[in-house]
C-alpha cells in the first residue's frame, strides 16, 4: 500500500488525541521505552510529555480492560480512556459508560454471554484455533488464535447470535503451544455496532469538542475506523500489515517510524514541533 503524505488537517488547533496503546504508544512487549526491531528509546515518553505542555487531552482507546487500562491511564496522563474496542467509556472521574450495542436485552451484556454458551459454541466450531482469554470484561468476551472472521460472524447468525460481531484486534508477538496455528491474533466477542470510532464519537460529544479539534493514532483495522470520527488520523508504520489493501481514508497518512517513535512522529506533525 502506499502511504499516504497529506493527513488533511484543517488548520484548527488540536484538543484531544486518541491513541491506542499496545503497539501504537507503546512498543513491543508493551513498553514506553522498547523501540522496534530491540534496543530502546524514548520518543514517544517525549511526544507525551510535549502534548502535556500544549495542554492537548490524550485518551487512550484499547482493546484492554477497564480495570487494565485504569492504571496505564494514570501513569501516562490520560484524561479519559475507551476499553474492550469502545465497549467500556471512562470520561473523566465519572461513571463508566457501557456500549451495549445491537444488544436486545435485558439485563447486562456480560452475563447474557456468559449464560447463552456462545463462546462454548466457537471452541467448539473451531478446535485448535481458537482459545479464552480470562481477564475481568464488563462487555466483551476475548480470544486468542487464528480463524476467518467471516466464518466466525457465519457460524454465530446460524446459531442465533447475529447480534454480536467477531472483531480483529490485531497480531499478538507470542506463540501458543495449545493451538495449531501459525500466527496468534487477539479477537473480541461484542455486540454489533459498538467500536473504537463509536466511543470516541460519543467521547467528543460528552466532552462537547470538535471533530476538527481531533486526532488519532493506531495501527490496527479498529484504530482505523476511527479516521471517520477524527480530523486527522495517523497509521504507525506498523500497522501496515494488519489493515492490508484497506484503502486509507483521505485524512490519513502512515508514519515513517513505528510503534512508539511513530506515535511521536505524529505528534510533531500535528503540533509542528
Amino acid at each position: 500500500m502506499e502511504a499516504s503524505t497529506d493527513a488533511g488537517p484543517s488548520g484548527t488547533a488540536l484538543e484531544v488525541l486518541y491513541t491506542d496503546l499496545d503497539g501504537t504508544l507503546l512498543g513491543p512487549g508493551g513498553s514506553l521505552f522498547a523501540a522496534s526491531g530491540g534496543g530502546s528509546t524514548g520518543e514517544a515518553a517525549a511526544a507525551l510529555l510535549t502534548l502535556r505542555e500544549a495542554d492537548v487531552e490524550l485518551v487512550l482507546m484499547s482493546g484492554r480492560t477497564r480495570r487494565g487500562l485504569h492504571e496505564a491511564a494514570r501513569v501516562l496522563g490520560a484524561s479519559s480512556y475507551l476499553a474492550e474496542l469502545g465497549a467500556v467509556l471512562v470520561v473523566g472521574d465519572d461513571e463508566p459508560l457501557e456500549d451495549m450495542g445491537a444488544f436486545p436485552g435485558p439485563g447486562r451484556v456480560a452475563d447474557a454471554l456468559a449464560r447463552s454458551g456462545v463462546a462454548g459454541l466457537l471452541l467448539e466450531r473451531f478446535p485448535g484455533r481458537l482459545e479464552p482469554v480470562a481477564p475481568w470484561t464488563e462487555v466483551s468476551v476475548m480470544f486468542q488464535g487464528l480463524v476467518d472472521v467471516v466464518e466466525v460472524e457465519a457460524a454465530l447468525t446460524e446459531a442465533g447470535f447475529g447480534w454480536l460481531s467477531f472483531r480483529d484486534n490485531g497480531r499478538l508477538r507470542r506463540e501458543l503451544p495449545s493451538l495449531d496455528v501459525p500466527e496468534v491474533r487477539a479477537y473480541h466477542l461484542l455486540p454489533r455496532g459498538v467500536s473504537k470510532a463509536t466511543a470516541v464519537r460519543r467521547h467528543r460529544e460528552l466532552r462537547g469538542i470538535a471533530r476538527e479539534a481531533t486526532a488519532a493514532v493506531g495501527d490496527s483495522l479498529a484504530d482505523l475506523e476511527v479516521a471517520d470520527v477524527v480530523d486527522r488520523f495517523f497509521l504507525v508504520a506498523n500497522g501496515l500489515e494488519a489493515i492490508g489493501d484497506t484503502p486509507l481514508p483521505p485524512n490519513a497518512r502512515v508514519t515513517e517510524r513505528p510503534h512508539g517513535d511513530g506515535f511521536a512522529e505524529a505528534v510533531r506533525s500535528m503540533l509542528g514541533r
